[in-house]
């Protein structure tokens, strides 16, 4: 498939990089072309990748995962043009910072992130997926355990072929697509990735910890 990535942070490096080892063809969304950031990424993901302006990545491609900071989303999508049809994997959390407090939800049981951003890209096949976790599990998926269990990858989204076809992306990364329900289950699956980040940031837990299912 191809694949434009908009955000080449250490989520989007890393999500491409783990596709472009399967032999899907990656194109990161970037503004400056030639900066180190740009040249390092591309070497590290290999030849099946590029680098091209958002919008003339996301218009090459067939899926558009959008893996910005939560303030910088509404004008990275605002950049992108018409996205009617195609397939936008939603890897955001709604994230604010309050003194205090700390990191905690700008959006909350009413309205979440993934149902935002499906308003700022009409027509577009909006699956929230990939946020749960961060980056070092999107580089290494493989979790060794007697009873060979995969990580979950939830997914939500109201077009099923869709989420067939991100499931399948997560799967070819190694983990087990679990399906949430309709892109409104965004509102549960954003406080979930806000339990693993406070985990992850406060020391305790690893970051490369994942949820995993059991059934009888």
């Amino acid at each position: 498939m191809n694949i434009a990535i908009i955000g080449a942070g250490n989520v989007g490096g890393a999500l491409g990089c783990g596709w472009a080892r399967v032999g899907h063809r990656i194109i990161f969304g970037v503004r400056d072309l030639s900066s180190e950031k740009t040249r390092t990424l591309l070497a590290a993901a290999g030849e099946k990748t590029g680098a091209a302006p958002p919008a003339e990545a996301a218009r090459a491609a067939e899926i558009i995962v959008l893996a910005t900071p939560w303030d910088a989303t509404g004008a990275a999508l605002s950049s992108l043009g018409d996205l009617r049809g195609k397939i936008l994997i939603d890897c955001t959390n709604p994230l604010k910072f309050t003194p205090g407090i700390g990191l905690e939800l700008a959006l909350g049981f009413a309205e979440s992130g993934g149902e935002r951003v499906a308003g700022w890209a009409p027509g577009a096949r909006v699956v929230k997926a990939f946020n749960t976790y961060g980056w070092e599990n999107f580089a290494d998926p493989v979790y060794p355990n007697a009873a060979r269990l995969r990580p979950l990858m939830f997914l939500a989204g109201d077009d099923s072929a869709a989420k067939t076809t991100v499931g399948q992306l997560a799967a070819d990364l190694g983990f087990e697509p679990f399906d949430a329900g309709a892109l409104r289950a965004a509102r549960e699956l954003e406080p979930l990735a806000l339990i693993w980040i406070r985990q992850a940031l406060s020391g305790a837990r690893s970051p490369h910890f994942t949820w995993a299912r059991l059934t009888r």
